[in-house]
């Protein structure tokens, strides 16, 4: 397991000998508007059902997620976070050689190395904005027998157009794929690209979260969407009682009012555009820095100066506000940092300390 997914509070509090609540968390990804009030009166008002079991296959709020999607509930597994999925599918379904789409999150590989199994990357380059080459995922997927592909992903913000994932799945019937669209939900038009309704597909498998865009990663949801052969697939190693009594009642509450959800996304997009363009501006001019187009609202960069990304993260702690170090992704370098957006305050004291670290390299 990688230990670093994103920054540690209490430890740079520690080391500033500040209150940890004085710590700016830019380093995970989540929505900088959410969770909406009402999803937190939910949890307060429920918190009594932590005394009886929850169901032990959270079926309701399989058949909600599935409802809202327009399939059936027999091609949905609802679990504790979209992880879940990663570390279970490569066992469940006998993966033998996993080609994984990069740079990308870690526990595709991870996944990997704890059942044991064959991988290989195919990365893509800097000097294409990180956008990943459908021709040659193509001519790697020959020789797998499972592909993951995140989209958007993380931690580029490259997207990939839903046409060109389809021509993948049908030119290799014989290969999975697993389409990670945990953070989907903040991209424009995300139902058009979206392939979590195409369950027709017999060798496509599609992640789903809630975690980010709801902004609820402590209650850990997540779904799964495939053909119903994929599902039974998974379900044979499904434990009872994997999601938790409060999350299942938040998600069933969030399906139970589905007229909200969509301009709740919609709120969060817009938000997100704005304060990108306004934080992308503020660095226009910064040197030692190159930043890449991401079409959600965490995005990358890459340090120019010979300043490595320990350093620039060390410094920008000083300031209060930690960052994703990406030097621990597979195909990134020691070059590269992430940053999450949050509200317009915020953005830009993180704009002011880049630029004040920058110029006094």
């Amino acid at each position: 397991m990688i230990i670093g997914h994103g920054g540690n509070k209490k430890n740079l509090a520690k080391t500033l000998d500040c209150a940890v609540d004085d710590i700016i968390d830019m380093s995970s990804n989540l929505n900088p508007l959410g969770p909406p009030e009402d999803i937190e009166n939910v949890i307060c008002d429920n918190l009594f059902k932590i005394r009886s079991l929850p169901e032990p296959d959270a079926v309701t709020m399989r058949k909600g997620f599935a409802k809202f999607h327009g399939i059936d509930p027999s091609q949905v597994v609802a679990g504790n976070g979209t992880t879940w999925f990663i570390y279970t599918i490569p066992q469940a379904i006998g993966c033998k050689k996993v080609l994984i789409a990069g740079p990308a999150y870690s526990d595709y590989k991870d996944a990997c190395l704890m059942h044991n199994i064959n991988f290989q990357h195919c990365l893509a380059k800097a000097s294409d904005m990180f956008n990943l080459d459908i021709d040659e995922i193509s001519r790697m997927a020959k020789g797998a027998d499972t592909v993951f592909i995140c989209n958007p992903n993380n931690p580029t913000g490259s997207l990939i157009p839903r046409e060109k994932l389809e021509y993948l799945i049908q030119k290799h019937e014989g290969t999975i794929f697993i389409i990670d669209e945990s953070y989907l939900s903040f991209v424009d038009q995300a139902h058009e690209i979206s392939l979590v309704s195409n369950t027709e597909y017999k060798n496509l498998i599609v992640l789903s979260s809630m975690s980010k865009i709801f902004r609820i990663p402590g209650l850990r949801t997540g779904f799964l969407s495939a053909d119903s052969g994929l599902v039974d697939k998974i379900m044979a190693y499904f434990q009872p009682w994997s999601v938790n009594a409060l999350a299942q009642t938040v998600i069933e509450y969030i399906f139970n009012h589905p007229e909200r959800i969509e301009p709740f996304y919609q709120k969060t997009r817009e938000y997100i555009k704005e304060e990108k363009q306004g934080f992308l501006e503020s660095l226009n001019n910064i040197q030692g820095l190159s930043l890449f187009d991401s079409r959600t609202y965490f995005i990358l960069a890459r340090l120019t100066n010979g300043m490595n990304s320990r350093d620039f993260c060390e410094r920008i702690g000083q300031h209060k506000i930690l960052i994703r170090d990406c030097s621990n992704f597979f195909g990134l370098s020691d070059q590269y940092v992430r940053f999450s957006l949050k509200e317009r305050g915020i953005n830009e004291r993180l704009a002011d300390a880049i630029t004040q670290v920058m110029k006094n390299d």
